[in-house]
């Protein structure tokens, strides 16, 4: 079995507290997860960096969606190539081929919304 680090990877990530990426990004630091935020812009979000670049270094237990299922497809293959034991595709974000995809390749996945997942214990 593949020891990995219990780091989750928001995809989508944004300062802006009224979205969901954000509040998921407060609410896994706040539970002691190690989180790595990925969005369109340059930020913070309580004393996480948003990280614009891709890294293929990123080592990631889970990898948590708020991305449009039209945007995910520019990052089948990097989200693949962290080889995460999940991918959670939180409500707004179901993409039945990249589900499809993640399966064949042996990661997990769950339709579900994180801040639920945390909150009643099932993250």
């Amino acid at each position: 079995m593949i020891e990995r680090p219990q780091v989750t990877l928001v995809v989508g990530a944004s300062e802006d507290p009224g979205r969901y990426s954000n509040m998921a990004v407060r609410l896994l630091r706040s539970f002691g997860y190690q989180v790595i935020a990925f969005g369109k812009r340059q930020g913070v979000i309580g004393d996480v960096p948003i990280q614009t670049l891709w890294s293929t270094e990123w080592k990631v237990d889970t990898i948590t969606l708020y991305i449009n299922p039209s945007h995910q497809k520019e990052l089948y293959s990097a989200i693949i190539s962290l080889e995460p034991r999940r991918v959670i595709f939180n409500p707004g974000t179901e993409n039945p081929e990249f589900n499809t995809m993640l399966m064949n390749s042996d990661i997990l996945t769950e339709e579900a919304c994180t801040l639920v997942l945390l909150r009643t214990g099932g993250y």
